[in-house]
């Protein structure tokens, strides 16, 4: 499969048989070169890996790590099947339409075909920390399976996400305060030491103001979801932080410009 060598980054593209999705997952390994011991390596994995050359990533983390500016870092993008509103989501409650249908098996994709894999790939036991990151939805299943398994991820990375994903149609007696599906989960868990939380949010996301409080629900969801980790303890910056641009819309070249931010505060020097 593709091959790419930069200065300090290998990039790889791999394709996975995996049982618990039943089809051929395709992977796009960015391996950083420059690093003199494998125990200070860390691993992130981010959703919807096919838009990941359309942002220039590639260039953008051999730059960082080139610089110094990052620890090292592995990337795994991971490119969405055609199922992809089945397979991202919730995978312990489905939404209102019933998507997130096997969001379960993805999550078992990930524990017990993805990690072992990358791990027997690039001969490395042990990552000094996981993160898992993701666009739109698929930044929905990256909290979802960060908060879910803090014994696994340390870091979630949630770049416009889908934190609107409900039990109830609008049309159907909706509550914010009881039917956001994520906001239920995290309201009714607690605090887990260790967890970091990075959201990203653009003022031209979409339109929609279900509320008419004159802010779009992607930012209203964002900041609901910030509060429900503050009063479980998440309360500094170092464990939860939120970026929103202006400019910003729902699309990969507003990710892209989001993603250099990202980096630097989950794995740079004041880190």
């Amino acid at each position: 499969m593709h091959v790419e060598e930069l200065t300090v980054l290998l990039v790889e593209q791999k394709a996975i048989a995996s049982k618990f999705l039943k089809r051929q997952v395709i992977i796009d390994c960015y391996v950083p070169t420059n690093t003199s011991s494998q125990n200070d390596v860390s691993l992130l994995l981010i959703n919807d890996g096919q838009d990941l050359e359309e942002m220039c990533f590639s260039a953008l983390l051999n730059q960082m790590l080139g610089a110094s500016q990052i620890a090292p870092v592995l990337c795994v993008g991971i490119h969405a099947g055609k199922h992809r509103r089945n397979e991202y989501g919730t995978a312990k409650v489905l939404d209102y339409q019933g998507r997130g249908a096997t969001a379960a098996a993805y999550n078992q994709f990930i524990l017990e075909e993805l990690l072992p894999f990358i791990r027997a790939q690039y001969c490395i036991e042990h990552f000094k920390q996981q993160g898992f990151a993701g666009f739109s939805l698929g930044g929905l299943t990256a909290i979802d399976m960060t908060w879910h398994y803090p014994h696994v991820f340390s870091i979630a990375g949630v770049f416009s996400g889908s934190l609107w994903w409900r039990t109830k149609s609008l049309d159907d007696d909706y509550n914010d305060d009881t039917d956001r599906i994520m906001h239920q989960q995290i309201r009714n868990g607690r605090y887990k030491p260790g967890l970091r939380f990075y959201f990203t949010t653009g003022s031209m996301d979409e339109t929609a103001d279900r509320n008419n409080n004159g802010i779009i629900d992607s930012i209203d969801d964002t900041q609901d979801m910030i509060k429900e980790l503050n009063k479980l303890g998440y309360s500094s910056e170092h464990e939860v932080k939120y970026i929103n641009y202006e400019d910003g819309r729902h699309d990969v070249q507003t990710w892209g410009r989001a993603m250099p931010a990202f980096l630097l505060w989950g794995w740079g020097s004041n880190s």
